[in-house]
């Protein structure tokens, strides 16, 4: 396997081989065809393993403080405690499958309230658009959970395995015993890890302090377990092996974030004007005749993904700014300005090459844009979610059949009538009807007799289900469908629920 230095060096050499065989009108050959025709170029690039140079810096502190703030959240979100009535856990953030809710804080989400998981969707598309036209790809290089815990499990292998030589040289050495032991404990740790990712996944879906019981007791149900395995072995492949493939090939995000970008946004840029022509330098090297980039390689080398960022922006570059802390800090031991490789537009780059500094242009069309959108959906599910009913109601007309004929010339329509009762405790609900003049009901169950008024008893946090006849004359039907309204009031807090539905009858 090829050290970074040794890519570096390849990747600069082979443009110009190939320019030359375009200028003198020949394809590029190989030992294989030895010149006898065109050689066809491979659409996949070999892999090389990547080998992370540890720096510090700016960029670094910012990374180090969200994977742990980040983490701690992850990890500590299903322990937090919050009391609720009845049966329910008394944990602050709670998918409840086998009870059908979902909780945060006060907030209870049931089924039929799903379209706020469409309003999270739709919040956190709009947020990262307006956070990448501002600042780039700040959530692939700070916040996806793919670089936090690749980040982890580098610095895991960098504790045991030394920094980046030294990690090439053992890869590179032969089997012995220091390097079986350093690398089966550092397997261990990441397999302890990615256990541990899977156990905080399912605690979100359980309640925790019960779910470390069943699983001592081997008590847990086959979903736990699975979850656990399933979560925990996608950490170890991704984190622990893909790596960077991940971003390079797998994630989708890089393929259209361009088009997020536009000439004001801010990314990792390296100010070639100033750079070129770069090269080797000592320190008492003169930079007035040549660039100030001499070619040392680090911001490579620090690169989670190995991009080069001398050649431009890439896709690979995930944002995270390490190789402007390691050219940097090159650049301070030359006494050089900061900035070559620095967080900045595109105008930007352009205006101080002529040596016109502008300011930065955040308020723009796309991100007045996009912010106004995020306020706009935040509004709706905030308004949604204060002033939202906990009261459903649900009515199925008996399809056969439609209607009965009685004895004393009535007609009778049988429904499913179910109230759903999303309060914590047991409510009263009076039923009326309205639209059919002097229908009547009866509730199969509560009442015997037909009446213009029932009331439906629902305990908390649950459906009740009942069985209704509406009786009406004939003559008070406009056809075969007359519309009917079924009016349902809470006799405690007085919030009215209607339910348009029909009365069928003959054909008049």
């Amino acid at each position: 396997m090829k050290g970074r230095s040794e890519m570096a060096v390849e990747d600069k050499v082979a443009p110009e081989e190939k320019a030359q065989g375009a200028a003198a009108g020949t394809a590029p050959k190989s030992k294989a065809h030895k010149g006898e025709g065109p050689v066809k170029e491979s659409l996949y690039a070999d892999y090389h393993k990547i080998h992370p140079r540890h720096v510090t810096g700016k960029f670094r502190n910012i990374k180090n403080f969200l994977n742990i703030f980040l983490l701690a959240i992850y990890f500590a979100g299903p322990w937090f405690r919050w009391e609720r009535p009845g049966a329910a856990p008394d944990q602050m953030i709670l998918m409840d499958l086998s009870g059908q809710r979902g909780y945060f804080m006060g907030i209870e989400i049931w089924p039929q309230e799903v379209y706020y998981l469409t309003g999270l969707l739709i919040l956190g598309a709009v947020g990262l658009f307006f956070f990448t036209a501002l600042l780039g790809r700040v959530w692939c290089g700070f916040t996806c959970i793919q670089t936090v815990f690749t980040d982890v499990f580098v610095t895991v292998e960098r504790w045991l395995e030394g920094d980046r030589n030294a990690r090439i040289k053992m890869d590179r050495g032969p089997w012995t015993v220091n390097k079986f032991v350093r690398k089966s404990i550092k397997i261990t740790i990441w397999l302890l890890i990615s256990l541990a990712t899977g156990f905080g996944w399912a605690a979100y879906f359980n309640d925790a302090p019960q779910l470390v019981v069943d699983l001592l007791h081997l008590n847990a149900g086959w979903g736990v377990y699975t979850t656990i395995l399933l979560v925990g072995g996608f950490t170890f492949v991704l984190a622990g092996w893909a790596r960077e493939q991940v971003c390079i090939y797998m994630c989708p995000w890089p393929r259209f974030q361009a088009a997020m970008f536009d000439e004001d946004s801010l990314i990792v840029t390296y100010e070639k004007w100033r750079g070129e022509p770069r090269g080797f330098a000592k320190k008492d090297t003169s930079f007035e005749t040549r660039g100030h980039c001499v070619d040392c390689t680090l911001c490579v080398q620090v690169c989670p993904t190995g991009t080069d960022i001398r050649d431009g922006s890439q896709l690979s570059c995930i944002g995270c700014g390490l190789c402007i802390d390691a050219c940097d800090a090159v650049m301070d031991r030359f006494n050089l300005p900061r900035g070559l490789i620095t967080y900045d537009s595109n105008n930007r780059q352009i205006a101080r090459a002529k040596g016109e500094p502008i300011p930065h242009n955040f308020v723009r069309s796309r991100t007045v844009i996009y912010a106004v959108l995020l306020v706009v959906v935040t509004a709706v599910m905030a308004w949604s979610l204060s002033s939202r009913s906990r009261l459903e109601v649900n009515v199925l007309h008996e399809r056969s059949p439609l209607f009965v004929a009685l004895s004393d010339g009535s007609l009778r329509n049988g429904y499913t009538f179910k109230v759903l009762n999303m309060g914590s405790l047991p409510q009263t609900y009076r039923l009326k009807l309205s639209g059919v003049e002097g229908a009547s009901l009866r509730v199969v169950g509560l009442m015997e007799e037909d009446r213009t008024e029932v009331d439906l008893p629902v305990k908390g946090d649950s459906v009740g289900t009942f069985r209704v006849y509406v009786t009406a004359k004939p003559q008070v039907l406009k056809g075969k469908a007359t519309d009917l309204i079924f009016v349902l009031t809470n006799a405690e807090t007085g919030e009215v629920k209607e339910h348009k539905s029909l009365f069928a009858g003959p054909e008049k």
